[in-house]
């Protein structure tokens, strides 16, 4: 029970804090969409890289409960410089984007360092013949991982958006109430320390398997000849220095190797519902479903829910009627059907994509602005003594084209009848304006792209409609 307790909330603490990562870096922290996406692809690729470090230093060193209790320990510092990090009196941006930098480097040693322990561990409190007892454990245990990722990522957002501090989206308390889970979990873990069975390392396992394949390719060379007798197995040429048994084990191994060779692909593009899709979301249209999430990600909350709806259906629906009906249905064949539907579903958010970039304008680059002059002073005007812009006709009214301004920085925009100047403005680059001229003033507004009125609105979490023209 500490175990799954324990996973509940370092789930709960992880996928919570992923869940507004994306957003932090864009709102909070003001990157652009491509720099947000490349570092949180980078954080979550350190993550899945970090038990290759974890496991040798539990089996050769620590041991399963060391190695889960002192990285939990640099899992909880990390949380806490997260948070110290999104709060807006702390320093300046430099401050906020350091602290970020380092608390996630240390959240992803931690999470990936205990990743390959926590389940193991879980495994050692059961005896060989456990074998039933050991499978509902493990049953259990995937749950309170879906559980976990699945009311963190409703309410870490919830709480981004809905609280205000420090006169803006908490993100400070978004990331400090995940810190808060992964000090319960670690709390709860060290509780059960004296009912644990803890067994002492018993070497590095990853290197003796690694070992043991060089030495087989090793002799394999070295005895190319064709009077050495062929053995069954290439793996075989290892039996001079290492036993059969771990021979049988590095056997089984290369054998499952086979089917994670499509899963990097596949987990690559399964990992944009953190990044791409968050951003495309923000792009869109929430009221269909802001009434339900109150702010999340639904692709991020539907990701776990239907994993604990559908596990159930499957197995003691589906698969039984599909058994039923004399299909053998393996799990490789059940592994590529899951792969085309995600293919598929790919496909779907591409095709969004393109609808969103085709009803929302293109926003003016760095170094030009958009000037929309809407003439009502019933004679042509020049803008800047070189572009005319004729009156507009009250009868059959259209709405004025852009004219695109090429400049650094600001720039004054004169605007004339003949040689009497109407009116000077100043505008600035990567900004759209609309400028309404008659024979008396003029009244300058800067423009807010659908893109912006739709991220303003979502993050506010409105009800209301937007309508919005560049």
């Amino acid at each position: 029970m500490f175990i799954i307790v324990n996973e509940f909330c370092e789930r709960f603490s992880f996928y919570g804090m992923k869940a507004v990562l994306t957003l932090y870096f864009v709102n909070y922290l003001h990157w652009d969409r491509n720099l947000s996406t490349t570092v949180y692809h980078a954080f979550s690729g350190l993550c899945y890289f970090t038990p290759i470090i974890g496991a040798p230093i539990a089996d050769a060193w620590l041991g399963k409960f060391n190695t889960i209790f002192w990285l939990s320990i640099l899992y909880v510092i990390g949380h806490v410089i997260k948070s110290v990090g999104a709060i807006p009196t702390v320093g300046n941006t430099e401050v906020h984007v350091a602290l970020s930098i380092i608390g996630l480097v240390a959240i992803a040693f931690g999470t990936g360092g205990i990743k390959p322990c926590v389940s193991a561990f879980g495994g050692d409190q059961f005896k060989e013949e456990h074998v039933q007892e050991r499978a509902k454990f493990f049953s259990i245990f995937y749950l309170s991982i879906n559980a976990g990722s699945l009311i963190s990522t409703f309410v870490t957002p919830v709480l981004r958006g809905d609280v205000q501090c420090f006169g803006t989206d908490c993100y400070a308390l978004a990331f400090g109430v995940p810190a808060a889970l992964m000090l319960f979990a670690l709390i709860v873990f060290v509780s059960g320390s004296s009912m644990y069975k803890k067994y002492p390392p018993q070497g590095n396992i990853l290197g003796s398997v690694f070992k043991c394949i060089g030495f087989a390719i090793k002799n394999r060379w070295n005895h190319r000849s064709k009077e050495h007798p062929k053995r069954e197995h290439w793996l075989d040429w290892a039996t001079e220095k290492y036993s059969k048994k771990l021979i049988t084990e590095v056997k089984m191994v290369t054998k499952v190797l086979f089917l994670y060779i499509p899963l990097p692909m596949f987990w690559a593009l399964f990992d944009q519902q953190g990044s791409r899709w968050t951003l495309q979301a923000t792009r869109m249209n929430l009221d269909f479903y802001l009434v339900i999430t109150r702010g999340s990600s639904p692709h991020q909350i539907l990701n776990p829910l239907l994993i604990l709806i559908l596990i159930p259906v499957f197995d003691l629906g589906i698969y039984p009627l599909v058994k039923l009906c004399k299909i053998n249905f393996k799990p490789i064949p059940k592994m590529a059907i899951g792969m085309i539907i995600a293919a598929l579903a790919f496909v779907v958010a591409t095709v969004v994509e393109i609808k969103i970039i085709e009803t929302i304008p293109v926003a003016p680059k760095a170094g030009e602005s958009f000037l929309q002059v809407m003439n009502f002073a019933g004679r042509e005007v020049t803008v800047n003594g070189e572009m005319r812009v004729p009156a507009l006709d009250p009868k059959d009214f259209k709405d004025p084209e852009y004219l695109t301004l090429k400049f650094d920085g600001t720039q004054t925009v004169n605007v004339s009848e003949g040689n009497n100047q109407l009116c000077s403005v100043q505008i600035t680059e990567a900004a759209t304006y609309s400028l309404a001229v008659d024979g008396r003033k003029c009244s300058l507004v800067r423009r807010r792209t659908c893109t912006e009125i739709i991220e303003r609105r979502n993050r506010k979490d409105t009800r209301k409609q937007s309508h919005c023209c560049h």
